[in-house]
């Protein structure tokens, strides 16, 4: 669905990748429009900008004059961009694609943030613009005000001298910082023990602090076969499911794929063996048809702010083309979400390998 927006007396259409058909769910918000207001009073043709988090590519359409640097953590993200500028007959090889690991041109003058739901995730991008920023440089982060936390400006403080809250618009604000501080060494890595192993992830790859409950229960019930040789992680993470089929050392080839950036490259601090494939994608495209033994999952529901299932229901479809004709899906998923009644119509046979009042095993062939 493409959405009109009228910028510097230009139209311009924004559409959603992925495509969703929740006509509540949209492609920017009051957030994105306060932040272009702010921009507006302090560009001058020859700044230098960085954009964060522009999840659906309308600031980086908006501020395409600028040939900004566009940080991306998702290949999802990178699509949208894309997509969103040729649409309006953008160039986007002008534009500076990054990851969050990079290192940023020297002398950014504005930092363009929408501020993300990871506070982890908000401090790495802090240190990351903060070692290239100018010293003049001011960062501006947009959020909706019912998603603010005390937080935000704890970290924002670690970083600048100047933290200042823009007035309520829309039931939007901004974050002015400025007057950088002398940078310190800040850790971007946090490590997890689980199972005698210790498992390192970025800042910002979900849950942070212990390895989340759905997978614990997964592994506890996980049973790769000793004829599953080319096995696949969906949604990979860290790669903690992944690592406990290594350690099975049934498997000739691992294959792990993740939408996130930080995900993929935290599951490579975790696995080390010589067969392993990953894959910054957020399409299984690159794979053949009939390709794997057995896929495993933990889906993401949440995007953000959202809950959506529907890019998981479209990974399930593309599991199906998949998976060899005796291969199987395993996954586990909340209770309420209520996977079943989708999985009926993809797959021949669907169990219920094991269940408590949280989290229920799926097992598809």
């Amino acid at each position: 669905m493409n959405i009109e927006f009228s910028f510097k007396n230009k139209e311009y259409k924004i559409e959603r990748y992925p495509k969703t058909e929740n006509r509540s769910l949209k492609s920017w918000n009051a957030a994105d429009e306060l932040l272009l207001q702010h921009v507006e009073e302090l560009v001058l043709g020859n700044t230098s900008i960085a954009i964060y988090n522009d999840r659906f590519g309308f600031l980086s359409t908006m501020l395409n004059e600028f040939s900004p640097s566009i940080i991306i953590n998702y290949k999802s993200q990178e699509k949208a961009i894309q997509k969103n500028l040729n649409a309006n007959k953008l160039d986007f090889i002008t534009m500076q694609f990054r990851t969050p690991l990079d290192s940023l041109p020297k002398g950014i003058d504005l930092g363009v943030f929408k501020i993300p739901k990871s506070m982890e995730l908000f401090r790495l991008q802090l240190a990351q613009i903060a070692a290239t920023l100018d010293e003049e440089g001011i960062v501006l982060g947009g959020f909706m005000t019912k998603y603010f936390t005390p937080q935000m400006l704890d970290i924002a403080n670690e970083f600048f001298e100047e933290v200042e809250q823009s007035k309520a618009w829309k039931k939007s604000r901004v974050i002015i910082l400025q007057k950088k501080k002398k940078q310190k060494e800040h850790s971007i890595i946090n490590s997890i023990s689980f199972q005698g192993e210790i498992f390192q992830q970025y800042f910002g790859v979900f849950s942070a602090k212990n390895i989340d409950y759905a997978s614990q229960f997964f592994i506890e019930n996980l049973n790769i076969k000793e004829n599953e040789k080319r096995v696949l992680d969906l949604a990979s993470g860290n790669g903690v499911l992944a690592k406990m089929v290594e350690l099975k050392q049934y498997a000739s080839e691992i294959h792990l794929m993740d939408d996130s950036y930080l995900a993929i490259e935290s599951s490579k601090l975790n696995l080390n063996s010589g067969n392993l494939f990953f894959h910054f994608s957020d399409s299984m495209d690159v794979f053949k048809n009939d390709f794997f033994d057995v896929v495993i999952s933990n889906p993401p529901f949440h995007f953000e702010f959202e809950t959506n299932i529907e890019v998981a229901l479209e990974l399930f479809r593309e599991v199906k083309r998949c998976l060899k004709e005796e291969g199987r899906f395993l996954l586990v998923a909340s209770q309420h979400l209520n996977f079943k009644t989708h999985l009926i119509k993809l797959f021949q046979e669907v169990n219920i390998i094991s269940e408590n009042d949280k989290f229920v095993i799926y097992e598809c062939k």
